[in-house]
């Protein structure tokens, strides 16, 4: 979805986004129940969860070699040199949409923000990445979080909103 921003070349040689240290583990992606169940299948563990709806998460405790809690963990899916190794249909949205996320704010709006971490990105949406959003990416991602509400993180402080929808309640009909 992005990779007119981002290029899958650059990303497998960064991977920062697919290592999770034990105080990120709220980003790692969510796997709809039908994608776990395949997953889990081939021999990959996950963790069931749910808030809104059902999903799985990866457990990646097993991939931690120490206590120290800045360590990463990998992803199950990252090769260092060719990137994502799942399926285009297996990938999780959050990570199809990465560096954005679809957050939900206190007052219930729900925003797409970007991610202030990724190295390429960086803490500044670019004016390429603004128009993505504003010409139809963003109705994209607002449109599958409605339908799977599980993919909607809290909102985090520092975390730039590039689009931004009042609460569902208070949408006009």
């Amino acid at each position: 979805m992005l990779s007119s921003v981002l290029s899958r070349e650059d990303c497998a040689k960064c991977g920062f986004c697919c290592a999770f240290r034990r105080q990120s583990l709220w980003e790692t992606p969510l796997f709809p129940p039908d994608t776990v169940e395949k997953l889990e299948a081939r021999g990959y563990g996950f963790l069931w969860e749910k808030n809104k709806e059902r999903y799985g998460r990866m457990d990646l405790s097993d991939r931690y070699l120490t206590n120290d809690p800045g360590e990463e963990a990998p992803c199950y899916f990252l090769d260092r040199e060719r990137g994502c190794t799942l399926a285009e249909e297996d990938k999780p949205f959050d990570c199809k949409i990465w560096p954005l996320r679809i957050m939900e704010k206190e007052d219930g709006a729900l925003v797409i923000a970007l991610t202030p971490t990724c190295p390429k990105m960086g803490k500044t949406p670019s004016e390429e990445l603004k128009r993505l959003v504003e010409e139809g990416l963003g109705e994209k991602i607002y449109r599958y979080a409605r339908r799977h509400p599980f993919v909607i993180k809290d909102y985090k402080e520092g975390f730039p909103i590039l689009m931004s929808r009042p609460a569902p309640d208070r949408e006009s009909k």
